[in-house]
């Protein structure tokens, strides 16, 4: 039976029941249970944790209905621990409501302070301020993003780089600033008209232009609508083949693209995404087709379901606590046995020397999820943020005397 197939029975009203029979690897008899349905929550926050003494990390992987009161709530009670300063990655957050970026920006910044602003040919500029109320405005504060970081991710970022609020760490941003009005057909059906573009409070247009990723040269084409679209969405991998993702030098803005911020006048570009201050290179010198293979076809994710089956009750008696866990668990030879026995089943050709390159990563792998089904994803994230180079980038930039030269 497909997920989806088991998804549609175990769905169903609110407070109606369905009956489940389970089989569990050791017990000899099927179980029986019958489970009330409820409203199930989609979180935001990942995780938010104390990843220093006095700095905080909290990772935000939507924009959704409750994201600012989650964060609210996280910063509250990091700060009872005490969190002076804080990290938040918006990596690979795809964006959300434009209210919940609003929200989250106006915990940062002061009174009347311009967080985004949108205009279109025939749309009148619309602002939107801060109210100065927010309970984060003084700490040191840096912001993760990535090329899947967009929309709603990139008005907060953009806000706070361009009020010189705090520092951006990664690489640039997607580029989706759109606003659409949807209009509604006769047959039910619905398309989405563009009509404005966001933009930063320095001017920076957040939307990345169509146009300039199309090249015109190419034998037998034009610049037409279609074939712009296509460039539209290939631009990742274009960044990727022009080594934008490896380079920081490989990036070019023209100097019409120039702003300035609000306070201290830096330059910054604008010209689609948001530029981080502080470049970090994507890491692929542990990505192999072996590990890639581990992961489509689920070997990573069933082989910590199989060992936890059989280890757990061993594992919490022998970790009561998470930071035990982290100080002293180790990927065995046994569980990395298992893992390529379990990948020679499904097919996949063991390759020595890949399979060494990418051993780190598939350790710290294999120990997160396994302290995610121990705990939960704030533990997750506590394991794999150790091989995050973004992360350490940031806490470097704390340590040190660069967040005070950036933005003395």
């Amino acid at each position: 039976m497909s997920t989806e197939d088991i998804m549609a029975r175990l769905r169903g009203p609110k407070d109606s029941e369905v009956n489940l029979t389970i089989i569990r690897r050791g017990v000899k008899d099927p179980l029986l249970f019958t489970v009330k349905r409820d409203k199930i929550p989609i979180l935001s926050l990942d995780a938010a944790y104390m990843i220093e003494p006095k700095t905080g990390y909290i990772r935000i992987n939507r924009f959704g209905a409750t994201t600012a009161e989650e964060f609210l709530t996280a910063m509250k009670e990091l700060q009872k621990k005490g969190m002076k300063d804080l990290i938040l990655d918006l990596q690979g957050n795809g964006g959300g409501y434009l209210n919940a970026a609003i929200d989250l920006a106006n915990e940062f910044l002061g009174e009347k302070e311009l967080i985004v602003y949108t205009e279109g040919r025939t749309a009148q500029r619309s602002e939107f301020f801060a109210k100065g109320t927010g309970n984060f405005r003084k700490g040191r504060l840096v912001v993760l993003v990535d090329e899947y970081s967009a929309s709603a991710s990139e008005i907060v970022t953009g806000a706070i780089q361009d009020w010189d609020r705090g520092v951006v760490v990664g690489r640039r941003s997607f580029g989706k600033g759109l606003v659409q009005r949807p209009i509604d057909l006769p047959d039910g059906s619905m398309i989405r008209l563009t009509i404005a573009r966001y933009y930063t409070p320095a001017g920076r247009c957040i939307q990345k232009p169509y146009e300039s990723t199309v090249d015109t040269k190419l034998s037998g084409r034009n610049n037409s609508d279609e074939s712009n679209q296509k460039r539209y969405n290939q631009d990742l991998i274009d960044r990727f083949n022009r080594g934008e993702l490896m380079n920081a030098d490989s990036i070019h803005f023209p100097d019409s693209l120039k702003c300035q911020t609000k306070k201290l006048g830096r330059t910054v570009y604008g010209g689609g995404g948001i530029m981080p201050d502080y470049f970090v290179p994507i890491d692929t010198t542990l990505y192999t087709d072996y590990h890639r293979n581990l992961v489509a076809k689920g070997v990573i994710i069933k082989l910590t379901m199989k060992y936890i089956e059989k280890y757990r009750k061993e594992l919490t008696n022998q970790y009561k606590k998470f930071e035990t866990f982290n100080e002293k668990f180790e990927v065995d030879d046994e569980l990395l046995k298992m893992m390529r026995d379990m990948a020679e089943q499904e097919k996949i050709e063991f390759n020595e020397e890949q399979y060494n390159k990418a051993l780190p990563l598939i350790k710290t792998q294999l120990k997160a999820l396994i302290a995610r089904d121990l705990w939960d994803m704030n533990e997750y994230f506590q394991v794999m943020n150790k091989t995050n180079k973004s992360v350490e980038r940031a806490l470097e930039i704390l340590k040190s005397k660069e967040y005070e030269q950036m933005l003395k």
